[in-house]
């Protein structure tokens, strides 16, 4: 692992992103919304992306070969950026009531 590496970093914010995620889901299902909203299916892509965020930079991490690592590492952060984007977007059509 690089000394600059990112991974450690996108393993943090991807678990913290994933917990929120986890209590959106969760609240869904609390709230007893009897069908699939869009906030439903975009906070489970959301969690999916995360959590392949999150094995990616741990693998990267753990690997013992520099390039894989390093390409590991590069996958985890561009599988971050579309959830955080996924995560980003739902946030501004909750915001703006765009969303039933």
């Amino acid at each position: 692992m690089a000394n600059g590496s990112k991974s450690p970093h996108i393993l943090n914010t991807s678990t913290n992103l994933l917990g929120f995620c986890l209590i959106v889901l969760t609240s869904i299902k609390v709230m007893h919304f009897n069908h699939g909203t869009l906030i439903d299916d975009s906070t489970g892509i959301a969690s999916l992306l995360l959590m392949a965020s999150c094995f990616l930079s741990f693998l990267s991490m753990r690997a013992e070969d520099e390039r894989r690592s390093e390409r590991l590492e590069k996958v985890a952060d561009y599988v971050f950026l579309v959830a955080l984007i996924c995560v980003s977007v739902t946030i501004v059509l909750v915001s703006f009531n765009l969303i039933s």
